[in-house]
């Protein structure tokens, strides 16, 4: 893996660890905003926690396909996996 498609890879990861961090641990606003009445937005979203926890299990994730993606054992240039020649 090139570093261009490593960090392509990563980029994709932590997006998808971060959609999936993002609803853990929020409450909406019983009470909504007095001005808008919007109740959506959660009080205390933490957000800089949860970018940092984030990037952490994205790290863990990304060097797990990594080491998927440099071994042999999924190999798409050999075994049962591979494409057939023409």
């Amino acid at each position: 893996m090139s570093w261009v498609s490593g960090i392509a890879v990563y980029f994709l990861i932590w997006w998808v660890v971060l959609f999936a961090i993002l609803p853990i641990g929020t409450q909406p606003v019983a009470e909504g905003d007095p001005d808008s009445g919007w109740r959506g937005a959660p009080s205390n979203p933490r957000l800089w926690r949860k970018m940092l926890i984030t990037t952490l299990v994205a790290t863990v994730l990304w060097f797990g396909a990594y080491a998927l993606i440099t071994s042999d054992y999924m190999s798409f240039r050999s075994g049962w996996w591979a494409m057939p020649e023409k």
